[in-house]
């Protein structure tokens, strides 16, 4: 029986048994990476994504009432104000709201929704291009690029109705039907789990609202595109959360914090993510080389971040991004990173701390054998529990009316006083506290320590 849950858990988690495995070797035993072992997503990664976001799962039977109030659901579509009518569903149904909200965005026609069906492999394509507002590339499409679309799936368009065999060219040309589902696709059979999946995932990619990275680590050219995007990356300016956050560094309430841009952010999956922050490009393109030749592979996105921090006035020349504040002393702006990955597996996961440990973290003055700019207090850190990590709270600010956050990281035990000093300061302020796990040596800098 198939079931359909949506409740848009951020944290809930349900890893799959049948996820694909890309490198299964452990750091301290793997061979080193070629460029571009990986694969691209497929249905596996694309459900687990879905259950992870969303807590979205379609298995099993899915008819097409499961697939409408799951594209509804994962596109946050409510249905119109002026109510729709259907020849087979009342507004009191279960289905009603979905099939309005779709029917408005015509992506489903009427005046039948059918939404006890079998989901079709033509139905679920037609509604996924519609979905995805491909709709109008579809019916572009001449006759001779239908057929020859058409082809590759082994069919002709005869008896599937012009816009219908439009929709299945374009998801053949698009990627919507990839090469392993083409071999024996038949527009009537059932749509099977994993191409129901598939589809709902491409949808979210070209909706914008799946993973953002800019590539691998075995890719070939991951290195230029790290250049690039550190090269277009700059100290982020937010007046009106540094207002905030900066009197709090005035008042000793902070010692510090991060600015990132939400449209930055991965979006990868909690369970397979780590974040690693640093500020020295040399490091970031070493630990690739590092990761890689460790035999780890992952998605990377690069997160544009901006630390900052009291100078204290003995301290000599701030140099520049500096705000001066009324003590005499300066706040500083320094233009840092996060390199977020999200690995194969949570055995890969877990075996990027050693890494670390042996080659990127400073125990000495003179210590060699490191990657260069080794901090002594390294920073990783994961949304979700993992071994011989300590659990600190980031004391997330946002504004509703930009992209922009600020990340001020506390103790647990603190967490409390700082939500309430930030109050004070701003009552209206949004202030969501969350736990996560981080590395031992910034928790140790957390208590003052110097290792």
């Amino acid at each position: 029986m198939t079931t359909t849950r949506v409740r848009f858990s951020q944290w809930t988690v349900a890893l799959l048994a049948a996820f694909a495995i890309l490198f299964t070797a452990t750091a301290s035993h793997a061979a080193p990476l070629t460029a571009s072992q990986h694969a691209l997503d497929g249905a596996a990664e694309y459900k687990l994504f879905l259950e992870d976001k969303f807590d979205v799962s379609l298995e099993g039977k899915i008819s097409k009432g499961n697939f409408i109030r799951a594209v509804a659901d994962v596109l946050n579509i409510e249905a119109p104000k002026d109510k729709a009518v259907f020849s087979d569903l009342s507004s009191s149904d279960d289905l009603y709201d979905a099939a309005a909200a779709l029917y408005g965005k015509g992506i489903l026609q009427g005046p039948a929704i059918g939404g006890e069906l079998p989901l079709t492999n033509a139905v679920a394509v037609s509604i996924a291009i519609r979905a995805a507002d491909l709709k109008e590339l579809a019916y572009t499409y001449p006759t001779a690029k239908v057929d020859k679309a058409l082809g590759e799936l082994g069919i002709s368009a005869a008896g599937l109705g012009k816009h219908v065999s439009q929709e299945l060219a374009a998801a053949v040309d698009t990627g919507f039907i990839p090469a392993e589902y083409r071999q024996g696709f038949s527009p009537r059979a059932t749509a099977n789990e994993a191409f129901i999946n598939v589809l709902l995932g491409k949808v979210l990619e070209t909706k914008g609202l799946y993973k953002n990275y800019i590539g691998y680590i075995s890719d070939a050219d991951i290195i230029t595109k790290l250049n690039q995007a550190y090269a277009t990356s700059d100290i982020i300016q937010a007046p009106k959360l540094q207002k905030l956050v900066n009197t709090a560094l005035e008042q000793e309430l902070i010692t510090g914090y991060n600015l990132k841009d939400s449209r930055f952010e991965s979006n990868f999956v909690d369970e397979l993510a780590l974040t690693y922050g640093h500020s020295n490009l040399k490091h970031a393109i070493q630990l690739i080389g590092l990761l890689r030749s460790e035999g780890l592979d992952a998605k990377v996105q690069f997160e544009p971040k901006t630390s900052a921090f009291v100078h204290l006035l003995e301290w000599g020349d701030p140099g520049p991004n500096v705000v001066k504040i009324a003590n005499g002393n300066y706040i500083a702006y320094a233009k840092e990173y996060d390199l977020e990955f999200e690995f194969a597996t949570k055995k890969d996961k877990e075996a990027f701390q050693a890494i670390i440990l042996a080659y990127a973290k400073k125990n000495s003055a003179d210590q060699t054998g490191l990657i260069a700019s080794s901090w002594w207090q390294p920073l990783y850190y994961s949304a979700t529990e993992l071994a011989d990590y300590e659990v600190i709270t980031n004391n997330l600010i946002t504004d509703p009316e930009s992209p922009y956050t600020v990340h001020p990281f506390s103790l647990n035990e603190n967490s409390e006083a700082v939500v309430k000093g930030f109050k004070a300061i701003d009552p209206d302020a949004v202030i969501t506290p969350y736990k996560f796990w981080v590395d031992v040596p910034f928790f140790n800098y957390l208590h003052g320590e110097s290792t």
